[in-house]
């Protein structure tokens, strides 16, 4: 366990110990959403359990090897990836809390205060877009953007590849990692952040032995809790799977002027919306929301009970009129709490494994596409060339149909429920079609050449 008095203590017990206590206090008389004490917390289904499964390998570039994630390793400590030589990429993202920084708001070169809360890194290999507004689509554009953002780390990238050319051992690290090109640059030392960031996996915790079928890894208290957070808390809705996290965007109704996702893409139906943040390892990455405005957890449920600021663009999966009783939330509290180390967090150690594309053969041939439940229904499918094919949003959520291809750059702007569009690719070839605002949406279209005309 972290040390009594340490920073590090200091936070899990203000983040998960305290609540989790008095939990176990309250619960003694009242849990699981009204069961008396000698009442049996209900079972949790197979099929919800499921949905929340650790992987076994983690995705993985295809030339990500050992040598990448070393260089990276050690580029992440590296100083020099600074303007003045004093930030490196864990200055803000800590190991020790969670790879975050245990601040509101951080600073950057020269002390500067930066605008949005530093999000952890776990298990980015799996993200879909990065930062809090999703303007990186890869790791490895992510991994430079600190660098040369003038309030971050404020170098140039062309003076930071200097700086580490000029080392002799740097060079040869280079040299030894990329073979096929053996050039210290931009393209490869993001390529070596990128294949570190790719490793860092959040460790298991007791909500993860309970998955796998060690029922008493948790107490009644956080079952119960367990079950207010895919039931009446509503948290599952945005906060779902093995990394409790969608990847979309949502505004939660927090103050601010900052337009968030609506910014990146140019949408003012995405204004406000932030990427819904895992909460693995939630514990050692206090304070919360991109604005780091939330300094516990009693904090963010209060808020989603009575804190959240009206207007037009608030999310459709936010909870209505939530209401928990003080026993709920010290439930909710304490099931939090299993998604956390009760020590600073070490990383898993997954085996890599590169994703493989879409086989043409799975694809159906059809002409409409629903998008229910934030899926594309069907997810593959083969038209021809200069065909129409229209996606109805049969949705309860407003989407942005997206194409961003160099043989074609669509975006329907703000497609409200109801709301139909037609695509048309006039070229032959494989292309991916995503939602701006819930990236885990992906539509693969097969386009086969037009049918030659008759004779």
């Amino acid at each position: 366990m972290a040390r009594a008095g340490s920073r590090f203590g200091a936070a899990f017990d203000r983040a998960v110990r305290r609540p989790w206590r008095a939990a176990a206090g309250a619960c003694a008389v009242v849990f699981c959403a009204g069961l008396s004490a000698a009442e049996t917390p209900p079972s949790v289904a197979a099929d919800v359990l499921a949905a929340f499964a650790r992987p076994a390998r983690r995705p993985s570039a295809e030339d990500d090897d050992a040598r990448q994630v070393a260089l990276g390793q050690a580029l992440f400590f590296d100083t020099r990836l600074s303007g003045d030589g004093s930030l490196a990429c864990a200055s803000c993202h800590d190991p020790q809390l969670g790879f975050a920084d245990g601040v509101p708001l951080g600073r950057g070169i020269a002390g500067s205060r930066l605008p949005r809360h530093t999000p952890a890194l776990w298990n980015l290999a799996w993200g879909r877009t990065f930062f809090w507004d999703g303007r990186a689509t890869s790791l490895e554009s992510q991994s430079t953007g600190p660098i040369e953002s003038p309030v971050e780390m404020g170098a140039k990238l062309e003076e930071v590849v200097a700086r580490l050319s000029d080392g002799s051992a740097m060079r040869a690290a280079f040299a030894e990692t990329f073979p096929e090109r053996p050039v210290v640059d931009g393209l490869n030392l993001s390529r070596a952040l990128a294949a570190f960031e790719r490793t860092l996996v959040s460790p298991e915790t007791r909500f993860d032995r309970f998955v796998a079928g060690e029922r008493d890894a948790l107490t009644a208290d956080e079952i119960a809790g367990f079950h207010l957070f895919t039931g009446k808390a509503g948290c599952v809705a945005c906060h779902s799977g093995w990394r409790f996290t969608d990847e979309a965007f949502h505004d939660i109704g927090l103050p601010g002027d900052d337009r968030g996702r609506g910014a990146a893409l140019g949408l003012a139906a995405a204004d406000h919306a932030f990427k819904t943040p895992s909460l693995r390892e939630i514990a050692w990455t206090a304070p919360y929301m991109h604005d780091g405005a939330l300094a516990t957890l009693e904090d963010v449920v209060a808020h989603y009970e009575h804190g959240i600021v009206d207007r037009p663009t608030l999310s459709a999966d936010l909870p209505k009129g939530l209401s928990l009783s003080e026993a709920e939330r010290d439930q909710l509290i304490a099931f939090l709490g299993t998604l956390s180390s009760e020590d600073p967090p070490r990383s898993a150690s997954l085996p890599p494994h590169v994703e493989a594309a879409p086989s043409s053969a799975g694809a159906v041939s059809v002409s409409t596409i629903g998008q229910a439940g934030k899926r594309f229904a069907p997810d593959h499918v083969r038209i021809r060339a200069g065909e129409g094919l229209t996606v109805v949003n049969d949705d309860t959520r407003t989407h942005n149909v997206r194409v961003d291809d160099p043989r074609l750059t669509y975006s329907s702007g703000a497609q409200e429920p109801g709301d139909k569009v037609v695509l048309s690719f006039e070229e032959p070839g494989q292309f991916l079609v995503t939602c701006g605002i819930h990236p885990e949406m992906r539509l693969t279209v097969e386009v086969a050449p037009q049918e030659p005309a008759p004779k």
